[in-house]
């Protein structure tokens, strides 16, 4: 990397890193609550909170100098050496954050095995695709459904059946090996449902180059052409597997909370839950290193298998794919005509009055059973598809505005993206009920700040193979304007793959938005939120998984007709002989769902 360069994402880091740490160190004052009483609750509950005690406290933690100053003090601290001392527990943090990473990391690296397992069955049939030479998009309805499941209500379904029914593994806490299977499971699902769908559409766009057709002329072996189409399609993706790394580490709180696993996530939940601000900066901290670990080793991969492509300019371009027939359309259509049913038949039912049994049981009277207040369930979910996916679509449109936007400009953005990935939306939620109080609107703005993250990572990688193009590069020699060049060339480039991606975010957002409503951060009673009704049935699904199965339901419905339609848009483009008139060809090129088009 060029020294220009090196400095922007240098500074890009520093900056975010600041800014969060900022962010952080002023919750306190931001939620109107001075520091000094988040003190005298957790150290001296037996005093009132006269003026001389509260001044004690701010006498005897140095809170007089402002948050500014304490900043910065703390900061000076930690270059010594010195975390810092919890609020809650006076004890240093340093040990505490140190053994909690420790078991986040060790956690993460079986769900990251249990998400490369999933990942790879989902490519094989890309890859027999790839070798019959049949160029058809995968509706990618299992990966979808796999991406929709909610982690705390997977963790909790194989709590009961692998810990509770069957007996094959320990329920809660982490004394070896076999006390990781679960959470793994349930953190490696979703995981490797996402990392499949996007490895599978960037192997099936390899297949698709000219260059495989003459490997198959010269007699490549199988094996030969599986590594180099791997190999081809990595690095469009591997950025989005580096956030998933960090995603698995900072985003296992429900996962941890339900296991009573002794994690950094865990231990983050419970500081911001105390407003314990020294905790809560050392765990960021922790996580924030961690992302930055990450982010680099995925980029030296990413440069080392494409660097010489990018230097001269000889990125292979894919061949436009077939136009899909219409039995693409039965998943979506099916997808669709279900969730509408649910959605119409509960419409005209009360969501809110207590007029059935604690517990019902399903009956055609009752579709799908009643909560523990009696409540009707169809109604319910029926109702709180308005409001979920509604609010998951207004979420996802504005993070590809601002995934786009930033992800042009990737040097500066370098910072702002591992920072925000490294932020479980818990967390944002967590610091966004200090602000605001737990409501639909605060948990929707936490979501959106960690979640546009993916998609700028995804912008930049696209955008890097299409400037990489030799015509996007001859483009300035002949007087080309950047902003031209970035309209009409690498735009449209990137924008139907981005397109796909956060059609396939969307179950995502709103299993995000359900986590918050899950830990009491999003609405509030008696409010028909999926994620309130996941969590009033999460007690109960042992006895009665009724309670969860319907909102669980609607949720996969909605992520496969999210994801197969977003693959049924892409129609290929047809690509006529370059014409001899002089004109440069606009054709977006790369990896992915991108077609190249001549106009």
């Amino acid at each position: 990397m060029h020294t220009p360069a090196f400095l922007k994402v240098t500074a890009s880091r520093i900056v975010a890193l600041l800014g969060l740490v900022v962010l952080i160190g002023m919750m306190p004052w931001l939620s109107g609550h001075g520091a000094e009483y988040t003190i005298l609750r957790a150290r001296y509950s037996d005093r009132e909170p006269t003026p001389e005690t509260l001044a004690a406290i701010r006498a005897e933690l140095g809170l007089e100098q402002g948050p500014l100053a304490m900043l910065v003090t703390w900061v000076q601290r930690v270059f010594a050496g010195d975390l810092g001392t919890s609020w809650i527990s006076n004890t240093p943090v340093a040990p505490g954050v140190v053994a909690a990473l420790t078991v986040s990391a060790t956690l993460m690296g079986f769900a990251l095995a249990t998400a490369s397992i999933i990942a790879l069955l989902i490519c094989v049939p890309a890859v027999v695709d790839g070798f019959r030479q049949r160029r058809k998009p995968a509706s990618g309805a299992l990966s979808a459904a796999l991406t929709s499941l909610p982690e705390f209500l997977l963790a909790a379904v194989l709590l009961v059946v692998g810990a509770i029914w069957l007996r094959w593994f320990p329920p809660f806490g982490w004394k070896g090996p076999e006390y990781a299977v679960l959470p793994a499971l349930a953190l490696g699902i979703p995981a490797g449902g996402l990392m499949g769908l996007l490895l599978s559409d960037a192997v099936r766009a390899g297949f698709g180059e000219t260059w495989v057709a003459t490997w198959r002329l010269a007699g490549a072996q199988p094996g030969q052409l599986v590594r180099a189409v791997l190999r081809r399609a990595l690095p469009s993706v591997l950025p989005q597997f580096g956030l998933v790394l960090i995603g698995l580490t900072g985003g296992a709180v429900a996962v941890e909370k339900v296991y009573a696993i002794p994690g950094l996530g865990r231990a983050l939940l419970g500081a911001a839950s105390a407003q314990d601000i020294p905790a809560l900066q050392a765990g960021m901290l922790a996580l924030l290193a961690l992302a930055l670990l990450a982010g680099t080793l995925t980029t030296a991969v990413r440069y080392v298998l494409i660097g010489p492509a990018v230097r001269f300019g000889t990125f292979p371009l894919p061949e436009p794919a077939r136009s899909g027939s219409r039995r693409g359309l039965a998943v979506p259509a099916l997808a669709a005509a279900t969730l509408l049913l649910i959605v119409v038949a509960g419409l005209l039912r009360d969501p809110f009055t207590s007029a059935h049994p604690r517990l019902a049981v399903p009956t055609w009277a009752l579709p799908f059973g009643a909560d523990a207040s009696g409540r009707d369930l169809l109604a319910r979910v029926s109702h709180g598809a308005v409001g979920t996916l509604g609010t998951a679509l207004v979420v996802v449109l504005v993070c590809l505005a601002v995934g786009i936007a930033v992800g042009l400009f990737p040097l500066a953005a370098t910072g702002p993206v591992e920072v925000a990935n490294a932020a479980p939306p818990i967390l944002a939620g967590l610091v966004a009920a200090a602000i605001t109080g737990p409501s639909a609107q605060g948990a929707a703005l936490a979501v959106a700040a960690v979640s546009w993250a993916p998609l700028a990572a995804h912008t930049a990688a696209l955008a890097q193979e299409a400037r990489a193009q030799s015509y996007v590069q001859i483009l300035p020699v002949l007087g080309v304007g950047r902003a031209r060049i970035l309209l009409r060339y690498i735009l449209p480039a990137v924008v139907r793959p981005l397109l796909r991606h956060a059609m396939l975010r969307l179950p995502g957002v709103a299993l995000a938005l359900a986590a918050l409503g899950f830990l009491g951060l999003g609405p509030q009673q008696p409010s028909p939120e999926w994620g309130l009704i996941l969590a009033e049935g999460i007690g109960y699904v042992e006895r009665a998984p009724w309670t969860v199965l319907a909102p669980a339901t609607a949720l996969v419905l909605a992520s496969v007709l999210a994801v197969s339609l977003a693959g049924a848009g892409g129609a290929a483009v047809r690509v006529p002989p370059p014409q001899k008139t002089g004109k440069l060809p606009t054709a977006p090129a790369g990896t992915g769902r991108q077609r190249a088009a001549f106009r």
